[in-house]
């Protein structure tokens, strides 16, 4: 649990304190089967261990990891295979970046920024990718799009309504709750430099202080209960706070707010036809937008350059599509940029994003048919709802509930974390027995963001790219594969897991057959030996 979701849960604890105190050359490697015998990690991973740990192997290290690193050793050594175009579509991406520039897609049938459409599809100056929405940054949920539709007839618009009014609620007290927290934690740190006579101090010496002042007494117990949390100092504990405060404020402003337009592009959303919209720009509008640049370093960061963090793929290219906004993406630009992506060469497609109201999900499932045909895989975070999504629905999918899936190259990812046993399956995970396939490392993985920086993050957002780069190397190395036979090895070769593991909101536990459809987590070496074996080769 990271610090600022930490503070949503220690607003209700402080309160109550406060009251009451491709190769040709065979592969002989023998593929990892059996691994509920591996021993649990009992000490606390090292620094290197953590920002790599998605690549560990879980028999050699007893984290689960991907075995890429293995794979690389073992397998792959120095054969480059064949380039692979992987799209990430996704919030912007900074397509600068010091691992992520020289691995960029380049559409050579185009003349930079001359203003024309020179290969004629539809897109002015699209050298590394389009820009769906333009400049657009924030917008509504789509709940609260269907609200402020006013379509009754729709039948999910109680359920909106619903959703609308408890969100709304929600965020309303969070609100109250953490900006009182941060004006008593502002006056309670002020109370005691004024006793201490500095600004900086320990907990050991506010736990020391005794006194008869009742105020003197309360701010004691706030702070001292503050400083044994995971903040060095109480400015740090007041930034995560304020830090919270503007996501709740995002929340109440933007997403919540029925009367809130942010599409600041020139098309009209509800018709799929009116197509050419948007920019040829990728890039970040601000610093904080930096979910796509993550994403994409966890897939194809340059592995050889001797900086920040080596992706899954070692010959891939970068196909940058912006098209999720702060808020909630739309289904039309969804669709478009999976056509895009289909249509100018991508082979895989990374989609970190979803939302669990769709006005249009037909478009989007249209548009997956549409790249089955060109034969183009696309992985998909399951999401970070601690839903069983076969009963709570997510878009995208590829299929109609529990239906029927409307073709054979879409592969869902939940999230696990970097700790081998019952807790491995992410808190915030979806999963589902039906529309989960696999899953795979999501928390506290260690990749790229804008301005040449690194960072830790957390999601199925993270477990999704290492699977397309999984994805990445088995089609390099296997070009002949199709992306229903790639996904259907990732399936196949993953590590079975027979320990029971704890999932969802309600705590429950499962095992993971219970909970995927293949009951597995992916393996990168295991995979590169299943397709050696499909090709014999």
């Amino acid at each position: 649990m990271n610090n600022s979701i930490k503070i949503f849960s220690v607003i209700f604890c402080v309160s109550i304190l406060l009251f009451t105190c491709g190769s040709s050359t065979a592969i002989i490697s023998t593929p990892v089967e059996n691994i509920d015998s591996s021993p649990l990690k009992e000490s606390i991973l090292t620094e290197n261990e953590l920002n790599t740990w998605s690549h560990l192997d879980l028999v050699r290290d007893t984290i689960p990891g991907m075995s890429v690193e293995k794979a690389y050793s073992e397998i792959i050594k120095t054969k480059k295979g064949k380039t692979v175009i992987v799209a990430v579509i996704d919030s912007a991406t900074d397509i600068d970046h010091e691992d992520l520039d020289d691995v960029l897609w380049v559409n050579t049938d185009e003349i930079p920024n001359n203003g024309k459409d020179d290969d004629n599809n539809g897109y002015i100056d699209d050298i590394h990718g389009w820009n769906f929405i333009g400049d657009t940054y924030y917008e509504q949920l789509e709940y609260v799009r269907l609200l402020a539709s006013g379509d009754k007839n729709n039948p999910r618009y109680a359920e909106a309504e619903e959703t609308y009014n408890t969100q709304r609620q929600k965020f309303t007290q969070l609100k109250t709750r953490s900006s009182q927290l941060l004006q008593d934690v502002i006056n309670a740190d002020n109370t005691i430099s004024k006793h201490l006579k500095k600004k900086e101090y320990s907990q050991k010496e506010v736990l020391a202080i005794k006194t008869e002042d009742k105020t003197l007494q309360d701010s004691a117990a706030l702070i001292g209960y503050i400083l044994g949390l995971d903040y060095e100092t109480v400015d740090a504990f007041k930034k995560a706070v304020e830090g919270d405060l503007v996501t709740i404020n995002t929340r109440l402003n933007y997403h919540l707010n029925k009367n809130f337009n942010g599409r600041k592009v020139n098309d009209n959303p509800s018709d799929l036809s009116d197509v050419g919209y948007g920019n040829n720009n990728p890039r970040p509008t601000t610093k904080t937008e930096s979910h796509g640049t993550h994403v994409s370093g966890i897939i194809l960061a340059e592995r050889n350059n001797n900086k920040g963090v080596k992706g899954v793929a070692n010959n891939a290219r970068l196909m940058a599509i912006r098209s999720t906004p702060n808020g909630d993406e739309r289904d039309k630009d969804v669709a478009l940029a999976i056509r895009y992506a289909a249509d100018n060469g991508a082979k895989i497609i990374n989609m970190s994003f979803g939302k669990s109201f769709s006005s249009n999900s037909d478009w989007v499932r249209d548009a997956i048919k549409y790249a089955a045909t060109k034969d183009v895989l696309i992985v998909h975070g399951s999401g970070n709802d601690a839903h069983n999504i076969d009963i709570h629905i997510n878009y995208p999918n590829d299929a109609e509930g529990n239906g029927p899936e409307v073709a054979n190259n879409f592969i869902s990812v939940g999230a696990l974390t970097p700790r081998y046993g019952s807790g491995m399956v992410a808190d915030y995970s979806n999963f589902g027995k039906n529309n989960v396939d696999v899953f795979a490392p999501g928390s506290e993985i260690y990749s790229s963001i804008p301005e040449n920086e690194y960072k830790r993050q957390n999601g199925t957002s993270m477990s999704a790219p290492n699977v397309s780069g999984v994805a990445a190397l088995i089609r390099s190395q296997y070009p002949n594969l199709t992306a229903s036979q790639v996904k259907q090895i990732i399936m196949d070769s993953g590590l079975p897991i027979n320990t029971k593991v704890v999932v969802g909101e309600s705590r429950e536990i499962e095992n993971l057959t219970d909970i995927s459809k293949s009951g597995k987590i992916v393996n990168a070496y295991n995979a590169l030996i299943m397709a050696s074996q499909l090709t014999n080769q």
